[in-house]
């Protein structure tokens, strides 16, 4: 009788069946399933992330059953089928592998979220202080290059493995999905988990390096902002401009180039199908299935890969360290405008790292919190989009140079 209710319920019957550590590492996850998604519902964290993806860790965990040949699985997603036969077959059976093969697994997921972004940005931004935005976000590209190094001489990952998890520093979630497939796409799916999961730790762990790092009297310095007044015709030039020079000198990350600009590009040739498309259809569309796919992809024997606690490591301080660049980026804008007798807020530094538009926000929050007349959106944005740009940039260099040397 026993054995047949475990047959019966086999989501149950499978913990009994597996190895204890993983039996123990399905309980974790699923609890950390719900906590992730109770802090998306609270607004702790990014909800257009974490409420999908925590009900896909729950999910994944939960739902393991015997399958025909005597394995435990799920029949939601097998990310590591290769063979074709086996896949056309499985692809009939899990309900989310075709997402994932045909959207997730190439990086089309990432381009179309990339697209939404580019929609939602204003180049104008950028150009209100050019210089300034791109220094600072060359300086917080510091975390991606240090992880690197890190991750070779440190932790003796293979170059590839260590530019993969190191682009994690430049927080651009796409940018990380896209570089992990192309330099290491048997870590693809801890890295994408692992990278999304730090992306909206952001929220509570970049104010504490902000009020460490810069006093109060200079968080709270206000600003003179003026955004040009720059004509459509001006920006969308501009827009094509740059988008042909990265391409022809980054061609391996054209994908992802052409899908940031292009969504700039529609919004201003002011195609207003197409804006609606990018910001409210594809961008939502992708944003949902990634959370869902980051989710269910969160099995325990995929978490369990000793390699993790090392992406995990090398994760987390390439963005802290990203975070710390930025603001030394801010420091020295600072000084360089103080020079000119302008003011500069220090705290734009920490909008460099490019998770559109969370660090932009998080550096204007800051600043409100010790003056709550200071405005410095507008340069921050400059300096976030600059951030998208260069996380780009670095993304393809890795991608061609270290292809390149380990190939």
């Amino acid at each position: 009788m026993g054995e047949f209710l475990l047959q019966l319920f086999p989501g149950i019957g499978t913990f009994l069946e597996m190895e204890t550590n993983v039996a123990i590492a399905r309980i974790v996850l699923i609890l950390a399933g719900f906590a992730l998604a109770y802090l998306g519902f609270k607004g702790t964290l990014e909800p257009l992330i974490m409420v999908p993806m925590g009900l896909g860790m729950i999910a994944v965990n939960c739902g393991m059953l015997f399958l025909a040949d005597g394995e435990i699985g799920n029949i939601i997603i097998s990310p590591l089928i290769s063979d074709n036969d086996e896949l056309m077959t499985i692809m009939q059976i899990n309900f989310l592998q075709p997402i994932y093969n045909l959207t997730f697994s190439n990086g089309l997921i990432a381009c179309l979220v990339f697209m939404g972004i580019g929609a939602r940005c204003e180049v104008s931004f950028m150009l209100a202080k050019p210089w300034s935005s791109m220094i600072i976000a060359i300086f917080a590209e510091m975390g991606t290059f240090v992880a690197l190094v890190l991750g070779v001489a440190a932790f003796g990952l293979p170059p590839e493995h260590a530019a993969a998890v190191a682009t994690i520093g430049g927080a651009d979630g796409p940018m990380v999905l896209f570089a992990s497939l192309m330099l290491a796409p048997e870590l693809f799916v801890p890295i994408g988990i692992i990278a999304y999961l730090y992306l909206s730790l952001c929220y509570g762990g970049y104010p504490y390096i902000i009020k460490l790092m810069i006093p109060k009297k200079y968080r709270g310095l206000d600003m003179i902002v003026e955004v040009p007044e720059v004509s459509q015709k001006s920006k969308f030039l501009f827009i094509a401009v740059i988008c042909t020079i990265l391409c022809l000198l980054l061609a391996v990350a054209a994908p992802l180039i052409l899908s940031f600009f292009l969504g700039m590009a529609v919004k201003e040739a002011n195609i207003e199908k197409y804006i609606t498309l990018c910001e409210d259809g594809l961008s939502y569309f992708a944003t949902f299935f990634l959370g869902l796919l980051l989710g269910v992809l969160c099995e325990a024997s995929t978490i369990l890969n000793p390699t993790v606690v090392v992406l995990l490591i090398l994760g987390i301080l390439a963005l802290a360290i990203s975070a710390v660049g930025g603001i030394l980026g801010g420091w020295l804008m600072y000084l360089w405008h103080k020079r000119k007798g302008e003011d500069f807020n220090p705290t734009i530094g920490v909008a460099g790292v490019s998770c559109v538009p969370t660090t932009a926000k998080l550096a204007q929050h800051a600043a409100q919190d010790e003056n709550p007349f200071a405005v410095i959106l507008p340069v921050a944005m400059g300096a976030n989009i600059s951030g998208v740009i260069t996380s780009a940039i670095v993304a393809g260099i890795f991608v061609a140079t270290i292809s390149m040397v380990t190939g």
